[in-house]
């Protein structure tokens, strides 16, 4: 994203409400709004046409109308939910047709930057929504119902819900001139670029935010505001731009955090039936969060209902269920879906101080329809034995009123060190198929990578596996041939051998730099020569483009040494290499 668009004047933008009128390209008044934000909707209910898109903003971004459409039904409750009042939840919706708008050199940067699990989606949209539903007599169905929606790419959940916390009240109150204020202020907003702490004005409120980066560790503190500047006002900080409160999210199943941790692990089907679209997007977004630091690859739906373009899709029965997380409220999806393997119903949330009653676990056969209660229906046996000093932990918290959020860390802390302890011995073995780097020399093709052998790697967990780092017991081996099959080992296996791919080009354009060009060049044919010199623009090209981690010291020498062999070659082939 281009840093200093947006600073001083700037043109004129879109009117609130005009006709949509094309794609918005790179380079336009809205670059840093886009950063944040694709759009922001507002959702009405229409007498004669339902749930309708009242406003789109800014106006020139594109939806088809099958995104228009998704929008609207999934930005309301449905019926189920009873919601009165204000409520917030989030969805996710897959983008229809090619890439909207061309993606900025800064996005790319950033996305390089940041962890797996928080980079851009290129093919869905995040919808975070504030609904309110009022008792309203000048309404002819005497009540007032709208939602407040912003459109993302990014998964900042906890940034987006706080920002609407502060927007929606104030935007049914006043309407488009403060929607039209509060998009002018984003678009002064900076990049969110990974690893800085940011302060981001908004209607008289200054939120203060940390971008994670992939090398920060897993669970950074809130971010500290910086020593040289006093704000005023002071800032609201936000601990975390994505995490929830994993502890109120799970309290309903915290006795099967571990086997629900193996669900997600292994990419299983699983539909979460809630009384609300909170409760619903909520539980989704933690269990698809448990995995961290691994990313999450399969697709996963934090509100979903029957109105969906998808639904005939994920509730058909003539193959296997699809590799999702479902959530919903309405109970017609037990009776659509009861087919699929694993079903998690969960009651109304109760915030006592008391534990409360978990969730039990039920065989599929015991699934009735509408009525049924709440518990984890599923005939899938953990490979791993349950930790009881968890369990036993949280329990202790409760009755010593630990805080939320202290009780969110012990869980947090327990589940990254779960993931860690299985994806270490994948990492290890993984490291062990780089080639040598003293068999990277400089005028050869670089060695390749050795393949992946999961025999050899399950042979190896005797002496290297989970139990080195982990206490707990178990089918560990069973439950890594089962992650074999899953889309989350493809995921990360894809991930890992492109990282390590890049760092064989760049260790290989290294050793090109550090040998003597001039000696290389004086017994090679000019189609040689030439060879080289478009091999190493290629690597500029990418290294520029911030594909590859190179070194300046390294890209100084390569543009020296393209140089040196374009000007040992003829000069009608100068010519073709470095037009006028």
């Amino acid at each position: 994203m281009d840093q200093g668009a947006g600073a001083g004047q700037q043109p004129a933008r879109g009117r609130l409400g005009a006709p949509s009128s094309g794609t918005r390209a790179p380079g336009t008044p809205w670059a840093r709004f886009s950063a944040w934000l694709e759009c922001v909707c507002v959702v009405t209910f229409d007498l004669e046409l339902g749930q309708a898109l009242e406003l789109v903003y800014p106006s020139d971004f594109q939806l088809t109308d099958k995104e228009k459409s998704s929008i609207c039904y999934l930005s309301f409750p449905d019926s189920h939910s009873g919601c009165l009042g204000d409520t917030q939840f989030s969805f996710r919706i897959r983008q229809c047709g090619g890439q909207r708008r061309p993606g900025h050199v800064g996005e790319k940067r950033g996305d390089s930057g940041a962890p797996a699990s928080l980079q851009r989606e290129p093919a869905h949209f995040f919808g975070y929504v504030y609904f309110r539903q009022v008792k309203d007599s000048s309404m002819k169905r005497g009540y007032f119902q709208k939602s407040l929606v912003l459109l993302s790419r990014l998964p900042f959940v906890r940034l987006f819900q706080a920002l609407l916390g502060l927007v929606a009240p104030e935007f049914f109150d006043k309407l488009a001139p403060c929607l039209e204020a509060v998009c002018n202020e984003i678009d002064q907003w900076p990049a969110p670029a990974p690893g800085q702490t940011l302060n981001l004005p908004i209607m008289g409120v200054v939120l203060q935010v940390h971008i994670p980066l992939r090398a920060d560790t897993p669970e950074p503190g809130p971010p500290k505001q910086s020593s040289h500047e006093t704000l005023l006002p002071a800032p609201v900080v936000l601990p975390s731009v994505h995490e929830l409160d994993l502890f109120r999210c799970f309290r309903p199943v915290l006795a099967h955090v571990q086997l629900l941790w193996e669900l997600m692990l292994l990419g299983e089907p699983l539909l979460v039936l809630a009384p609300s679209p909170a409760v619903s997007s909520e539980m989704v977004l933690a269990l698809t969060s448990c995995l961290q630091p691994l990313k999450f690859c399969c697709d996963y739906r934090p509100y979903f209902t029957i109105h969906d373009s998808e639904f005939k899709e994920f509730t058909t029965r003539t193959q296997a269920p699809p590799n999702v997380v479902l959530g919903v409220t309405n109970p017609f999806f037990i009776k659509t879906l009861q087919h699929w393997p694993h079903i998690l119903r969960v009651g109304e949330p109760k915030m006592s101080g008391d534990l409360p009653k978990q969730v039990k676990l039920k065989k599929p056969s015991r699934l009735k329809t509408l009525d049924t209660k709440p518990g984890l229906y599923t005939a899938y046996t953990a490979h791993l034995h349950r930790d009881k000093a968890l369990l036993r932990r949280l329990l202790k918290g409760l009755q010593k009123k630990r805080p939320s959020d202290v009780q969110t860390a012990v869980l947090r802390r327990h589940l990254l060190e779960l993931t860690q302890s299985f994806i270490i011995p994948l990492e290890h073995y993984m490291a062990s198929l780089m080639p040598l780097q003293k068999g990277i020399v400089p005028w050869k093709t670089p060695p390749q990578i050795r393949p992946f052998c999961q025999d050899e790697f399950l042979q190896g967990l005797e002496r290297a596996g989970p139990q080195l780092t982990c206490v707990l017991k178990g089918d560990w081996l069973g439950l890594y041939r089962r992650f074999f099959k899953s889309p989350h080992f493809d995921g990360w296996y894809r991930q890992r051998h492109r990282e390590m791919t890049q760092k064989l080009e760049v260790l290989h354009l290294e050793a090109i730099c550090e040998a003597n060009i001039e000696i290389w060049m004086k017994d090679k044919s000019e189609v040689e020569v030439v060879d080289l010199i478009l091999k190493l623009r290629e690597r500029l090209v990418r290294a520029q483009g911030h594909q590859l981690p190179v070194k300046e010291a390294t890209l100084t020498r390569a543009r020296l040494y393209i140089d040196t062999a374009i000007g040992s070659l003829p000069k009608d082939l100068q010519a073709v290499l470095c037009p006028p």
